[in-house]
């Protein structure tokens, strides 16, 4: 703000998008704040995935995406099983 307000005062387009990316900033964190600092909302309470994984409903591991063809590849990988073995 600071810097646009010095060195760029009459340039009336970057003192909006300044605004609007301050805007979109305080409602991202309104947001994450409504959501206890979660970025994304919870599928299933913490307490029903953790019952399912003990029972065997559910598995537990790391989703791997290949950056380069994100629609096509993707793989997880199980915790407590060796390298080898995904699902």
């Amino acid at each position: 703000q600071n810097y646009l307000d010095n060195f760029w005062p009459d340039l009336k387009a970057a003192h909006e998008l300044f605004d609007s990316i301050l805007q979109a900033r305080r409602e991202r964190e309104s947001e994450s704040q409504e959501n206890n600092g979660k970025e994304y909302p919870e599928y299933l309470p913490v307490e029903i995935l953790e019952a399912g994984i003990k029972s065997g409903r559910y598995i537990q591991g790391t989703l791997n995406v290949n950056k380069h063809r994100a629609q096509l590849e993707a793989f997880v990988r199980l915790q407590g099983f060796g390298s080898k073995e995904t699902g």
